[in-house]
């Protein structure tokens, strides 16, 4: 009998990094293409339509997608003009497959496409992408790069492969002037778009990307100085400002110059301008990182925080603007997704944003 070898088990070392709290509560972060790899049909359909929805439309003029049979080989279509499947347009292969695509999976999609083309349902398209959770299998994706090889694949195994798999109604044999056809086609517009490519689409243009895959939000940009001039969009809270200095001073503040003479109404009034547009960067900055709404239901929650300390009484319009500001900077704000960026001054921003509305009022 031979001698087994054991070795003692020891105690592991961990990571040696510190652990934190969202790693206990949540566990380790899934990368994008690990969690994408996870998506059953549901949940793939769901991210291709976020997907074709925020980073095709960037770039078509127009972008459909098709669901059940019957599709003639377009799963998702962009077009470039207003002629549809006349004009110049791509084509899409988005379907959830459980393992990388193969070329067997590809053949009767490209089958499909030449076939209905050479019917006239369509113009061929200008690029045809194959994409799946899972990714393009090397095989496929090395045909995909030599147009010759793959066009020689298709016809060498098309009885196996093609011939039944085109339309549920009848044999497509590859013949006669669908074979001249066949022999004519630009097999270069085949091509593979991998998940991460897709992700990183995603990560640029989908509102709900963050809350799909994670990994919070990137750094805000810093907002420049405020324009020398009063824009139309801050005449209210510029306005009840004013007034509420007015109210301080008991006498009439009717413009911004009339601050002149008092060098801490002055500094405070820029603050709060700075304030204002440092709240409309980060509205700007999250409008398409987060999804719709979440910036609104931020002010929402400011407002309820800050809302009772505004009706309270005060001295004059001008102590209740710096109570709003004071109470803004101690509200606890932690289920929002956009909170963990807003800045003080973000803050004191959303409160004149409030009063833009005239959600909130300094004076009576």
């Amino acid at each position: 009998m031979s001698v087994m070898d054991f070795k003692s088990i020891v105690a592991p070392s961990g990571s040696g990094t510190a652990v934190s709290a969202a790693q206990i509560s949540q566990g380790p972060i899934i990368a994008p293409v690990a969690r994408i790899k996870l998506y059953n049909a549901d949940e793939w359909e769901a991210f291709t339509e976020e997907w074709a929805f925020y980073s095709l439309k960037k770039t078509y003029q127009d972008v459909v997608r098709f669901s059940g049979a019957g599709d003639k080989g377009v799963d998702v279509a962009g077009f470039t003009d207003g002629n549809g499947f006349n004009g110049v347009w791509d084509g899409f292969q988005c379907k959830h497959y459980d393992k990388p695509l193969t070329p067997g999976i590809a053949k009767p999609e490209i089958a499909k496409v030449i076939w209905y083309s050479f019917n006239g349902d369509y113009t061929p398209p200008r690029a045809y992408y194959f994409l799946g959770p899972q990714g393009i299998g090397t095989k496929l994706n090395t045909f995909l790069k030599k147009p010759e090889s793959l066009r020689q694949e298709v016809k060498s195994t098309w009885d196996k492969d093609c011939r039944t798999k085109i339309t549920d109604t009848q044999e497509v044999p590859l013949e006669g002037d669908f074979l001249a056809y066949f022999e004519k086609f630009d097999f270069s517009i085949f091509k593979a778009k991998q998940p991460l490519s897709m992700i990183d689409e995603s990560r640029q243009h989908n509102p709900f990307h963050a809350g799909r895959f994670g990994g919070g939000l990137p750094p805000k940009p810093i907002p420049g100085a405020p324009p020398g001039t009063i824009g139309a969009d801050e005449s209210r809270y510029v306005e009840q400002l004013l007034s509420a200095y007015a109210d301080h001073k008991k006498e009439p503040v009717p413009s911004p110059a009339a601050l002149e003479k008092w060098t801490g109404l002055k500094n405070h009034f820029n603050r709060q301008r700075e304030a204002f547009y440092h709240a409309e960067t980060l509205r700007v900055f999250v409008r398409d990182k987060v999804e719709p709404g979440t910036f609104e239901r931020l002010q929402d929650e400011i407002h309820a925080g800050v809302v009772d300390t505004c009706d309270g009484p005060h001295g004059d319009g001008y102590q209740r603007v710096c109570a709003v500001t004071k109470a803004v900077q101690d509200l606890q704000l932690t289920a929002n997704p956009i909170s963990p960026i807003a800045q003080v001054q973000d803050r004191h921003g959303i409160c004149h944003q409030l009063a833009n509305e005239d959600r909130l009022k300094w004076t009576e």
